[in-house]
């Protein structure tokens, strides 16, 4: 008669045995978990309390042997011992909670089956909900877990309130499969309304600084897809996973990218990754998230989605509204006011769009707000507002209205000497100072500046691309 053994015991090998209790052969149990020991004793199932990982306590012959502890390592342990003293058996593994990549490839290379609850439990919710399981949340949950350690999210250097919602959302669904998951960024959180943001709701992000790559399993970019271009990781560092809403030029590496340039704003696709995959998030992530959506769509008015409608409507009921109210009206800093003034004196304005220099600057977050403020001109469809500061020329662009691309207006104007990209409607701009700041007696740096930054804009408005239409490009994943 066959001999079935069990080797450790959980609510998994619990649920097994009750499931192979009464199948032909007798049952034997190994465990060295009193509790687990007794219950199955209880159950009338002949139990040894002994190591499940000692051969010596084994049996002389068994033809199935179910390996069932939580403890990744001692199934591991216990599956290869197994195999050592029953060559022919066949071996069904349970994986444990939160194993490693590489424990489940130690199982899988003496089991002849492993279960692994998560994943069935996944997959029948995502039968029962109509989730294909090649979409995006299930794949990104399938990557989270291959994980060998930590995850870093990386949102992009001084975030605005998408980046910051997105970068927690990801880090909260890492933390949903077992991962550990540290949201950081680089530079500094500057406008005061996302600085107001982050302080009222006591949302927690780590800087940059001190930050140990080598502590990390994984490396994920939010609102944002190249590694080093726009963030404090070394240019061409390996990436697992890309969440972004802003086209790439060129193909964008990672085991899951998604990136969707016709969504408003990252922060729906992760409300999207936590609604399908059953994550209800608390008020604080919800508001975060909320405010991310409605600043980037500019309140539903600028490059809005459905999905960006759908994610609004379901965080409204866990979001703070009260605590929105209290982010969306802060104080303005001085320098926020000088450099609008500055803007609206040093405007240089051909046909409908606007271009101005305002010198030097404190605060690099008052360029995009002088940037949609000078919208409201009449007769203004494009804008374009530049500074300086600790060496690098900064810019940011609007549009509203306007049949062109400012993304790509900034990529064909300033990419070639720095790093530019956006929307349509949006867009933002990088330079070095480098040879520039070498300026005679004669002329001064902001005169330098000016000439340049403003001849290679205004000469790409020359030959300006349109928006995109039709259907929208595939990015690589590999």
């Amino acid at each position: 008669m066959a001999r079935r053994l069990l080797l450790g015991c959980s609510a998994v090998g619990n649920t097994l045995v009750e499931r192979t209790r009464e199948a032909r052969g007798e049952l034997i149990a190994i465990t060295d978990d009193t509790g687990w020991a007794s219950t199955l004793r209880d159950r009338n199932v002949a139990t040894v309390e002994a190591d499940p990982t000692d051969p010596a306590t084994y049996p002389e012959s068994a033809a199935v042997v179910l390996v069932a502890s939580d403890d990744p390592a001692r199934n591991v342990a216990a599956a290869e011992a197994a195999r050592r003293h029953y060559p022919d058996a066949m071996i069904v593994a349970h994986v444990g909670t939160n194993p490693t990549a590489a424990q489940q490839e130690a199982l899988e290379a003496v089991a002849d089956r492993v279960v692994d609850p998560v994943e069935a439990v996944v997959s029948r919710v995502c039968e029962a909900t109509g989730v294909d399981a090649d979409e995006e949340p299930v794949r990104l949950l399938r990557v989270l877990r291959s994980l060998t350690g930590p995850l870093l999210v990386v949102a992009h250097d001084n975030p605005d309130p998408d980046a910051i919602a997105s970068a927690l959302g990801l880090a909260r669904i890492a933390e949903s499969v077992g991962i550990p998951a540290d949201a950081c960024y680089g530079g500094e959180i500057a406008h005061q309304e996302n600085r107001a943001m982050v302080n009222l709701l006591d949302l927690s992000l780590r800087t940059f600084d001190g930050i140990d790559l080598d502590d990390y399993g994984g490396v994920a970019l939010v609102d944002h897809s190249r590694a080093g271009i726009n963030d404090s990781l070394p240019e061409g560092h390996p990436v697992d996973i890309v969440v972004d809403h802003h086209p790439p030029r060129g193909p964008v590496a990672g085991e899951f990218v998604d990136i969707r340039p016709d969504v408003g704003a990252t922060s729906t696709l992760i409300e999207e990754y936590l609604s399908r995959v059953g994550i209800e998030p608390d008020r604080d992530l919800a508001t975060a998230l909320l405010y991310g959506i409605r600043i980037d769509t500019k309140d539903f008015t600028r490059a809005t989605s459905i999905p960006d409608f759908e994610a609004a409507a379901s965080l409204s009921p866990h979001a703070d509204e009260s605590t929105l109210e209290r982010v969306e009206s802060p104080s303005v800093s001085p320098e926020t006011l000088r450099v609008l003034a500055r803007a609206i004196e040093g405007r240089d304005v051909r046909g409908s769009t606007v271009a101005s220099c305002v010198g030097e600057i404190g605060d690099r977050d008052a360029l995009s707000q002088a940037a949609e403020r000078l919208l409201d001109l009449d007769g203004i469809a494009v804008t374009f507002v530049f500074g300086y500061m600790d060496g690098v020329i900064y810019g940011s662009a609007r549009a509203r209205g306007a049949d062109l691309d400012v993304g790509e207006l900034l990529r064909d104007a300033l990419d070639p000497v720095g790093s530019a990209g956006g929307h349509a409607t949006m867009a933002g701009a990088q330079v070095p100072l480098g040879i520039l700041q070498e300026v005679s007696e004669s002329e001064s740096l902001e005169d330098v500046v000016e000439a340049f930054v403003a001849g290679r804009f205004f000469e790409a408005l020359d030959d300006a691309p349109s928006p995109p239409t039709g259907p929208l490009p595939e990015f690589s994943r590999e």
